[in-house]
């Protein structure tokens, strides 16, 4: 689909309204990580200069359409303003009111759209009750944009809508990645359970030339296939989807590749004494961790023929020691290929996001989606309201 962006539209004079994400984590009074809104600078820079004046609303929580006062944008609102090097009036009442004194330069800060219980029912009421204040909308949050919301679904049809440049981005990088990618094209999913990623998987094998399964779902796969998995993380009650996804990647020519060789440990915690061993013969009383040298060599093969890799989850434990081996020399391969122009690699999910900064290649992959669960729907084919809005 197409969508306009921030160069479709003339804010001259104009107000905009602009959806951001800038749900970030809050300690003790103080922002600890402040990335998300330092990627919204952008928007509202580009907005100022085409002389439109600001209006942000965002979430933050989830209280639920109750006031809850410690998830209040008060508290965000001057690590808001450092960063953008701006003014940023936090408005807690009367958004007319605030809207009408704005100076040029002044941007303002909408307090917690989901306090008003109509934000997650996408409200056709509130959503006109927060058009009213602008005259052109900006939804630059595509974290939310798998939520029908009065900010994020509702609201785009009642304003002349477009996609501030991290959704812009985001869009464009996704895109790439799986709606026209240049192939050979290699996913890498892991993750716990195969349970919350069977929309993912039986999206992918159908789009994909090699799909990777890692993590412990991995193992419900080689369970699947009767290998012993001794006491790893497994949902042995769905070896039958395991095997009818198996059967749908090789009816779609999709190259499923699971773990050659295994690292197992008998206990949970870094440095616990492990061995590599082959897939089948893995101990009673142990535990996979990560996948073996044998099986990792394999997969940097097929990362160096790929022209197109999106990631969603680790090969392993990556968070302890040394099971985190694998996946950072995946990671490793991937930010290679990529900084020689040879490959597009898009990376998205919390475990991911924290891998590849972990293994110090936040800089090395083509795009990085800190969205979460839009990423993932996105991955699993699904329409995300908040896009389709746009169109």
């Amino acid at each position: 689909m197409t969508w306009k962006t921030l160069d479709d539209m003339d804010f001259a004079g104009k107000r905009a309204l602009v959806r951001v994400d800038i749900n970030v984590p809050v300690e003790n009074g103080v922002v600890t990580d402040t990335s998300r809104i330092e990627r919204i600078a952008a928007t509202v820079d580009d907005i100022q200069s085409k002389g439109g004046k600001v209006i942000l609303m965002a979430h933050f929580g989830r209280p639920k359409g109750q006031v809850v006062p410690e998830m209040s944008l008060e508290i965000i609102a001057p690590t808001v303003s450092d960063i953008l090097g701006l003014p940023v009036t936090f408005v807690n009442g009367d958004y007319a009111e605030a809207v009408s004194e704005m100076a040029d330069d002044d941007v303002l800060l909408l307090e917690n759209v989901r306090f008003h219980p109509g934000e997650e029912k996408n409200d056709v009421a509130f959503a006109q009750r927060l058009a009213s204040l602008a005259d052109i909308y900006v939804n630059d949050a595509f974290s939310a944009a798998h939520r029908a919301h009065s900010s994020t679904e509702a609201i785009a049809k009642l304003l002349p809508a477009c996609a501030g440049r991290l959704m812009a981005e985001e869009l464009g990088a996704l895109e790439k990645a799986l709606g026209t990618p240049e192939r050979p094209v290699v996913a890498v999913v892991g993750g716990a359970k195969v349970s919350t990623k069977l929309d993912l998987l039986g999206n992918l094998v159908g789009k994909v030339d090699h799909l990777v399964i890692g993590g412990g779902m991995a193992n419900t796969f080689l369970a699947a296939h009767g290998v012993n998995v001794g006491k790893s993380l497994c949902e042995h009650d769905l070896a039958d989807t395991a095997r009818e996804i198996l059967g749908k990647a090789k009816d779609a020519g999709c190259e499923i590749i699971l773990p050659k060789d295994i690292v197992v440990a008998r206990e949970f915690k870094a440095n616990a004494a492990n061995e590599t061993i082959s897939v089948d013969a893995c101990p009673e009383d142990a535990m996979i961790f990560d996948a073996g040298p044998e099986t990792v060599a394999y997969i940097k093969g097929v990362v160096e023929n790929a022209k197109t890799l999106i990631m969603n989850g680790p090969l392993g434990v990556f968070e302890l020691e040394p099971f985190h081996a694998g996946t950072f020399a995946l990671l490793d391969a991937v930010a290679e290929q990529t900084k020689a122009g040879k490959l597009v690699s898009v990376g998205g999910g919390g475990d991911t996001v924290a891998a590849i900064n972990a293994s110090g290649h936040g800089d090395d992959f083509t795009y990085i989606s800190t969205a979460g669960g839009a990423f993932l729907e996105w991955m699993e084919g699904k329409t995300l309201p908040g896009v389709a809005a746009l169109g």
